[in-house]
């Protein structure tokens, strides 16, 4: 029951009869009225201990999650403030997942509203209204109220949804990405309202599992929610180099997406400037610490190459730590076999 399934639970909410890791107390102190909270090491009253023991986290589960949706995304310890906030809200202060018609807003099939999108090429946030329509498979939003044409259509084929509340600097701050042309395109959204913005996040899910469940009918559930949507294994700022490595290395943002390694002038960028596939080490891949001894010009002192069967790619990391983990979501890509799928690889840094 708590968010994080935390190995050590050591506080309790007295109202609702479950214990809850401290990340998850200070997000039950938000709803007062519903859950109130208190640690296992202060003094107990006997009626306490006798709902505890009465409740407890199993019976809990099974009334507050009877009804989950196999879409709902689940939050984890690693997710951010506002998802882990919002999935306690629908459990307890909600009852979303008790009675089913409360799920309408993200299980319908279809969703229109307005959200703050960040403008392409001013950067300016501005209201745009959006539709999500499983029945014509995409995902619109159009720049004039009033507008016949969207400005844009992402298939849901190829949608994907990530919340990143630091880099679009806003708590209910959404990337929400798809493919152009085989290039990834990013747009940035939020709403003001963050159950409106879970509801979104949701809806995207619940399309794109019906999406793969008439795809792959033969997939059972656990197959397909973990192909819903997917975090990005990796982000951050390296620097990079030519083709030809006698170019000067330039600091760039990169974002590594299952296989497709972007770099991006400016972390929000609509467009990335460059994509490298990564594939497996049965295709000849390999991820190197350090840079070949002839590299030219300055850079950062820790580097990386990758060697993919037609050249080598060239970055530099600024800290040890950061060269690091670059390293280790690499070699994770690089040891995984490589589906069918997979083998349209996109490389033109």
């Amino acid at each position: 029951v708590c968010v994080c399934v935390c190995a050590c639970p050591d506080w309790a909410s007295l109202t609702l009869g479950v214990f809850v890791c401290q990340a998850c107390s200070l997000l039950h102190r938000s709803i007062p009225h519903i859950s109130r909270v208190k640690s296992v090491q202060d003094t107990w009253d006997a009626s306490d201990v006798e709902l505890m023991a009465a409740t407890g986290n199993n019976a809990a589960k099974a009334k507050y999650e009877q009804k989950v949706p196999a879409f709902y995304y689940r939050p984890t310890h690693s997710d951010c403030k506002m998802l882990r906030e919002q999935w306690i809200r629908a459990k307890y202060e909600r009852n979303e997942f008790e009675f089913i018609e409360k799920q309408e807003p993200y299980s319908a099939g279809y969703r229109e509203g307005f959200l703050w999108k960040r403008g392409r090429d001013n950067g300016q946030f501005l209201s745009r209204k959006f539709i999500l329509s499983e029945r014509e498979g995409a995902l619109k939003y159009f720049n004039k109220q009033d507008a016949r044409d969207p400005k844009a259509v992402m298939k849901i084929e190829t949608l994907n949804a990530t919340f990143q509340p630091a880099k679009i600097g806003n708590p209910c701050g959404l990337q929400i990405t798809y493919l152009k042309d085989n290039s990834t395109r990013n747009i940035f959204v939020y709403h003001s309202d963050a159950k409106e913005m879970v509801d979104w996040f949701n809806a995207i899910r619940a399309a794109r599992f019906h999406y793969l469940q008439v795809a792959f009918p033969g997939a059972s559930d656990e197959e397909l929610v973990p192909k819903l949507t997917r975090n990005f294994m990796k982000e951050g700022f390296m620097e990079k180099t030519g083709p030809k490595h006698t170019e000067g290395f330039k600091k760039r943002w990169f974002t590594m997406d299952d296989r497709r390694l972007m770099y991006f002038k400016d972390p929000l960028d609509a467009y990335a400037r460059g994509e490298v596939f990564i594939g497996s080490k049965e295709n000849s891949y390999t991820v190197l610490s350090g840079l070949p001894s002839s590299t030219q010009g300055y850079h950062w002192n820790h580097g990386i190459t990758i060697v993919t069967p037609d050249r080598k790619f060239l970055f530099a990391c600024e800290t040890e730590a950061e060269q690091r983990d670059w390293i280790s979501a690499f070699q994770r890509v690089i040891n995984r076999p490589m589906r069918p799928q997979e083998y349209a690889g996109v490389e033109n840094i």
